[in-house]
């Protein structure tokens, strides 16, 4: 199923939320919060390149990569490349966002995986992974047969939907989560802080949502591996 909408048309709405969400979410752990820290004496920097690596280098780049298969006017061996290695780059990155919030729990005593936001994070690194490699050997290397591919494509498509909207909202619950904290820590509720966190996710959801407009439009060029099996 496609949509009348130009996937290349759309996919200037995800750049430019990419864009706003990004500057919001440095603002609120660089100004907000103090900053960026692998390791530091205030073990709260550490924690702020969580939501930093998560956003940015999960669900950004990994939109992007998304949206390159559907929207960039190339061939397919170039889409392929770029997609797949978009996608390595977010899988890596959000490795490293989860490893730094496990670092931070346990430099400050804290319990780790105690939380649905956590154990939706940790489920859905994972889905990405699988996803990942399935794409690596059936898609580019070694490459399953023709009939394998087309056969899986719709699927492959459909599961990296669901595991991106499932992302998209496990990020929608860490800000909750975050915000809650702070809030019960004498954070104000309508200070600027808090509008600034709410606003970073509703264009983080937004972001999400164009991403999925813009995979389910026509795209420039169309083959016989093309989203449009869908």
């Amino acid at each position: 199923m496609a949509l009348a909408l130009k996937a290349l048309h759309t996919s200037f709405a995800v750049h430019f939320l990419a864009v706003v969400g990004a500057i919001l979410v440095l603002i609120w752990c660089i100004s907000f919060r103090g900053g960026l820290a692998w390791d530091s004496s205030n073990k709260s920097l550490i924690f702020n390149l969580h939501p930093v690596l998560m956003f940015i280098g999960f669900i950004v780049i990994g939109g992007e990569a998304i949206v390159s298969y559907r929207s960039l006017p190339l061939k397919k061996p170039e889409k392929k490349l770029i997609h797949l290695v978009l996608h390595a780059i977010a899988l890596i990155l959000g490795i490293i966002g989860i490893y730094t919030a496990f670092k931070f729990h346990n430099e400050s005593n804290i319990a780790n995986l105690y939380s649905l936001h956590s154990w939706l994070g940790i489920g859905v690194i994972v889905l990405y992974g699988i996803q990942w490699i399935y794409g690596f050997v059936v898609f580019f290397f070694p490459g399953g047969t023709p009939t394998i591919r087309s056969e899986s494509l719709p699927w492959h498509v459909l599961f990296g939907i669901f595991v991106y909207i499932l992302a998209i909202a496990t990020a929608a619950l860490g800000y909750l989560e975050k915000l809650t904290f702070l809030q019960n820590s004498g954070l104000e509720k309508y200070g600027s802080e808090a509008f600034l966190v709410n606003f970073t996710a509703i264009v983080t959801v937004l972001y999400g949502t164009f991403v999925i407009l813009t995979t389910l439009g026509q795209s420039p060029t169309e083959d016989e591996y093309s989203y449009s099996a869908i």
